[in-house]
């Protein structure tokens, strides 16, 4: 598993510079009222490799259901920076029809990732936590819909060319995707979790039986 660690955490970083590198280099730009196929492609590759991953190599898959869901949800709380959308939207810079819902959806789900971690992310709570897990995914996957017809439902109002150059550009190009797959992890892990009254951790399946392997023995 360390080994896999070591492997996810440099491609992480990977990731990360190269969609810096290019953001910086201007590959994403796009002076017109539109997300470029630059930034979707950039923001799909990253979804398109884990998913097969994750399905098909099981001591990726079994890396994957290891990780700590609370880090993992509390990491989404960096989404309160969705402030910024509605910021810009106030100042005519971002179309309301992209900035009011992709800014405070994000803030919904980053004022709340804290709680979430510490207070729902345990098999007694696994319906309400999955529950937040999947809004989160609804909202990213709200946001990117609306920012790539934002030019057809508003096509005289401001351009969405602020989220094709830096800052905004990481956005779309690496935090969407990876917030994604991290909701997805923890959906997949949470589903293993077998809640036991009277108990405030509960017990869990093991990662093979959550996805139709053999049955074992509950941990104990």
């Amino acid at each position: 598993m360390k080994r896999y660690g070591m492997l996810t955490s440099g491609l992480i970083v990977v990731w990360f510079v190269l969609a810096l590198a290019a953001s910086a280099l201007e590959v994403f730009k796009n002076n017109s009222n539109r997300i470029g196929l630059e930034v979707a492609i950039a923001a799909t590759v990253p979804m398109l490799v884990f998913a097969p991953w994750f399905a098909g190599s099981k001591n990726f898959r079994q890396f994957m259901l290891s990780l700590d869901v609370r880090l993992l949800t509390v990491a989404q709380a960096w989404r309160i920076m969705g402030f910024t959308f509605v910021l810009l939207e106030a100042k005519g810079m971002l179309p309301a029809v992209f900035g009011l819902p992709a800014g405070y959806g994000d803030m919904a789900i980053g004022a709340t990732a804290t709680f979430v971690a510490w207070k729902l992310a345990t098999p007694s709570h696994r319906r309400s936590f999955i529950l937040w897990q999947s809004l989160g995914i609804m909202d990213l996957v709200t946001a990117v819909t609306l920012g790539v017809t934002a030019p057809l439902l508003r096509p005289y109002g401001p351009s969405m060319a602020p989220m094709t150059v830096l800052p905004l550009s990481l956005i779309p190009v690496f935090l969407v995707p990876l917030f994604f797959i991290f909701h997805v992890t923890c959906i997949a892990q949470a589903k293993a979790w077998v809640a036991k009254p009277g108990l405030s951790g509960g017990e869990k399946r093991s990662p093979e039986t959550a996805f139709g392997g053999p049955s074992t023995s509950p941990a104990r």
